[in-house]
Formats: C-alpha cells, structure tokens, sequence
C-alpha cells in the first residue's frame, strides 16, 4: 500500500530549530492538511516530505509511485509558452512529444484554458491563468501524491472554487492523495479528511481533525459550520493568536 510516513522529525536551520518530533501517516487516497500561522515551518515541513530538503533528523519514507509539486506562485518559465510549460513533466519522464503536447492540450481545457492560450508565454498571462497552467502542469503527469504549498492563496474566490472542484473530482474517484499547506481553515475543511495543526516556534503537532464526509458533498453551509465550530477550540485560539469575543 502506498503511504507517506513521517516519524520523529526535526529540522534546524543553523541553530535556529524549525520543526521538532513531527509524526504522521498519509494514506493512498487520503487528504492531509498542515495548518498554522505564517512562519511556522508548514513549507519547510512540506519540502521535507516531498524531498527538496534533506532530512538531517528522522524519517520521512514515501512509497508513492510517483509525486508531484504545485507551489504558491507558478513558477512557469518564461521562454516557454503553456503547453510546453504543462509538458515539461512528462517530456522529463520520456512521453513522445507528439503524446505529451496532446496531454497537456487536453488538461489545459479541463483547467479553463483556451486554445487561444497555447501558445501565450507566461508574461502574456494573468495570476489566475498562470496558476492554471501550474495546476495542469502537476497533474498531467497523473501523480499518486501531490504536495500542495498554499496554491489558492492569491486566487480570487471563483477561481479557488473552480481549482478546487476538480481536485475534489479526482479525490472522489480515489485517483489521488494530497498533502498540502495552507493558513486558511475553511480550505482546509473543504478538501481534507485530516487536519493537522502546526504550532510554532519550533513548529510542533498540538491537535488533529478528521473530518468522514465526503468532500463532494461538503457545500458552503457544511463549511461553514464546521469552520464557526474549530474557530472555538482553544488550541486553535491559540496557534493563530485568536481574540473571540
């Protein structure tokens, strides 16, 4: 069975301790979110795991067939235009270039693109559309685990909704698992089947949240509700410096 297992983990950046004895499990199929306030060391945990830093202490063991990564900003580059861009993954993984350019059309419709798009740089392209091609870009690949570093972010409302449903489209059909890192909890409620709170200073494990519903069938009212119930735990309260009142 394919799974990400990470246990004891610590993380220093010179003497400055980032993250300390950081334990789970993420199953094939499964949804895990980190959540915490900026600078708590959700992207250097989340680097670990997908191996852009070194482990100097603990384990991460990844048994998943294949991975990929969709960051914050799109990270395209520049002298390519969008479908050599979405392509790059699979030309790296020795696909034909006549199949990969196909691939990449393809998924570059399902993520809203048109073809008037393809063969625009990324400097012809707004925010949202770049991220488009960022998010197709990791998919098409057909990746078992997918690490996720706050990609919805800076993305407008209708935008996030839009990324988001076909995620949940592909976790509905169990094609995927996600780890992902995010500061916004009603984000996290939407996509996750787990919710794992990241403490700071150094980043600590306090509280986790499972959540059985399935996530196509999560609507506003859903999250909301369970958004109003987490925003009255205390660890929470604390983690993000909370002031209810």
């Amino acid at each position: 069975m394919e799974k990400l297992e990470v246990k004891g983990l610590n993380h220093h950046f010179g003497f400055t301790e980032i993250l300390r004895d950081i334990n789970f499990t993420l199953e094939k199929g499964s949804v895990l979110s980190i959540v915490g306030p900026s600078g708590g060391g959700k992207t250097t945990l989340l680097h670990l795991c997908a191996h852009l830093l070194d482990v100097e202490e603990g384990e991460v063991k990844n048994s998943f067939e294949s991975s990929s990564f969709a960051f914050q900003d799109a990270r395209l580059l520049p002298w390519k235009n969008v479908i050599d861009n979405i392509a790059l993954g699979l030309l790296a993984d020795g696909v034909k270039k006549s199949e990969a350019i196909e691939r990449s059309r393809t998924i570059a419709l399902t993520f809203g693109l048109e073809e008037s798009d393809f063969e625009k740089f990324p400097k012809d392209l707004s925010g949202g559309m770049r991220q488009r091609v960022s998010f197709a870009r990791a998919l098409v690949v057909k990746p078992s685990l997918l690490f996720l570093d706050e990609p919805f972010s800076a993305l407008d409302i209708g935008l996030k909704k839009e990324l988001q449903s076909v995620l949940i489209e592909m976790i509905a059909k169990k094609e995927i698992s996600i780890l992902f890192i995010t500061h916004d909890l009603m984000e996290a409620i939407r996509l996750s089947d787990e919710i794992l709170l990241l403490k700071a200073d150094p980043g600590h494990i306090v509280k986790k949240f499972s959540y059985t519903l399935p996530q196509s069938e999560r609507d506003d009212k859903y999250v909301y509700g369970e958004s109003a119930k987490i925003l009255q735990d205390a660890e929470i309260i604390d983690t993000f410096e909370l002031e209810l009142r």
